[in-house]
């Protein structure tokens, strides 16, 4: 057992506060992912600053018609929030698919943004991971890597991040908050995720201390929406691949389309290369191959996940006729 100091913040200052003043603190909210990684002895914070009781656990329509989510809104809260269902469907659709019920209940809004891989050498201490210990190799890239990326990876790091949440959102052009020693600022949420490159230990682009406050939606875009998911099992399993979408097509024609994957890379993979094609480009399936070729055609899949890439893009292709063909 090792044992950690704890302190359950009230508020914002208290918990920067308290974050500084303890070297080798960390933030706990929900504490799905972190406890888990403590148990594994892969993280081993020597003090907790509990968030949970922050006053952050609001949903709010902004003035200009988005919608302001609180860092602290527990996942199934979220999910069926009114707003979210009528206005951001494959949000409320990719908060649905992720984990048990149980998890949504406690997982939180900025937990599930800031979740670490679920790679098994990642979490197994005896094993070597660029990740977990810089310099220590990835053993993924000649091991098991089935699950692994196709997009995006380095020689360093092949991981890839769980969140379905994190996909839908890049898909909306959300904003990520902020609030550090340095003050508050925001950050594009397909910005806020690194890619590994030859640093594959810094997931995000947070700076010590800061606390994620809030997320942010633009107002919707309008048109349809939705989130698939393709998994080894029906239920309570992290995505092989999947898939965000929101298209608005008027007159056979895509007037404007956001399409992201997840489970392909170390951050949700936002398709600017496919969204560029669909542009006024005629809303059908050899449109939508095109497209979705168009973006695909970086991957690099290793020896065992090459699969990944038509399963990307069969789901894909199938997630946009749909939009198309849906009264």
């Amino acid at each position: 057992m090792k044992p950690f100091g704890y302190l359950r913040a009230l508020h914002t200052d208290q918990a920067l506060a308290a974050y500084a003043a303890h070297p080798g603190a960390q933030y706990l909210a929900g504490g799905t992912n972190l406890v888990d990684l403590m148990k594994l002895g892969v993280a081993g914070p020597s003090f907790l600053v509990d968030i949970s009781r922050l006053p952050l656990d609001g949903v709010e329509e902004t003035p200009e018609g988005g919608l302001r989510v609180g860092a602290t809104v527990r996942n199934s809260d979220l999910a069926v929030h009114p707003l979210v269902r009528s206005r951001y469907a494959t949000l409320s659709q990719a908060l649905l698919a992720g984990a048990s019920a149980q998890l949504r209940n406690t997982a939180t809004t900025g937990g599930n943004l800031l979740q670490r891989t679920r790679c098994l050498y990642f979490q197994d201490t005896s094993k070597p991971c660029n990740k977990r210990r810089p310099g220590t190799g990835c053993p993924a890239r000649e091991g098991v890597h089935r699950d692994l990326a196709v997009l995006g990876h380095s020689a360093q790091c092949v991981a890839t991040h769980p969140s379905d949440m994190a996909v839908a959102l890049a898909c909306l052009d959300a904003q990520v908050h902020l609030l550090g020693p340095d003050g508050e600022r925001t950050v594009p949420v397909t910005d806020f995720h690194r890619l590994p490159g030859d640093r594959p230990e810094q997931d995000t682009v947070i700076r010590p201390g800061e606390l994620l406050t809030a997320v942010t939606l633009p107002p919707p875009a309008g048109g349809r929406s939705s989130y698939r998911k393709a998994r080894d099992r029906a239920s309570y399993a992290f995505a092989l691949a999947s898939v965000a979408a929101v298209l608005i097509v008027e007159d056979g024609v895509v007037r404007h389309a956001a399409l992201a994957f997840g489970g392909l890379a170390a951050a949700p993979w936002r398709a600017r290369a496919a969204e560029e094609v669909l542009r006024e480009a005629p809303a059908t399936p050899q449109t939508y191959a095109r497209a979705v070729d168009a973006e695909l055609a970086a991957a690099r899949p290793l020896r065992d996940n090459a699969f990944k890439v038509p399963l990307a893009r069969n789901l894909a292709i199938r997630v946009l006729t749909e939009l198309t063909s849906r009264p």
